[in-house]
């Protein structure tokens, strides 16, 4: 059931970070802080590869598969980010293709999969007490 819910998640994630590449956006401020576009890139690209991660987490039976599998997410969320930059180069009028918003997603996918392996056992621990609860 926490494996559904995190596809769901994953998947309307997904779909929402694709949609908002390729559309127009004005500026974005959260208060006085005014994130600048690679900052953004990076902490999507992060939460990207930690919500994918989770779904894996919890569809998995164990934890044997854990690097390779953190390891192909990782990938796929980088060429994700190729693929994305591609199509606002060849789909839209209003944005470019640019090698900075790779390097700040990749960046995003590596801080990502440092964190994870080192809240591997944490997210082991949490896995059981939560399968136990379902």
């Amino acid at each position: 059931m926490v494996a559904r819910i995190l596809l769901a998640a994953a998947s309307s994630y997904t779909i929402a970070l694709t949609v908002l590449s390729l559309v127009s956006l004005g500026k974005i401020s959260i208060g006085s802080f005014n994130p600048t576009d690679k900052m953004m890139h990076s902490g999507a690209y992060f939460l990207l590869v930690v919500i994918w991660m989770l779904y894996i987490v919890f569809r998995e039976s164990n934890f044997s598969r854990y690097r390779a599998n953190l390891l192909k997410v990782s990938g796929m969320a980088v060429l994700f980010g190729m693929l994305i930059e591609v199509l606002q180069g060849s789909f839209t009028s209003y944005r470019q293709p640019d090698w900075y918003d790779i390097l700040a997603n990749t960046t995003g996918v590596l801080f990502a999969a440092v964190s994870l392996l080192i809240f591997k056992n944490l997210l082991k621990r949490l896995k059981s007490k939560i399968n136990l609860v379902f």
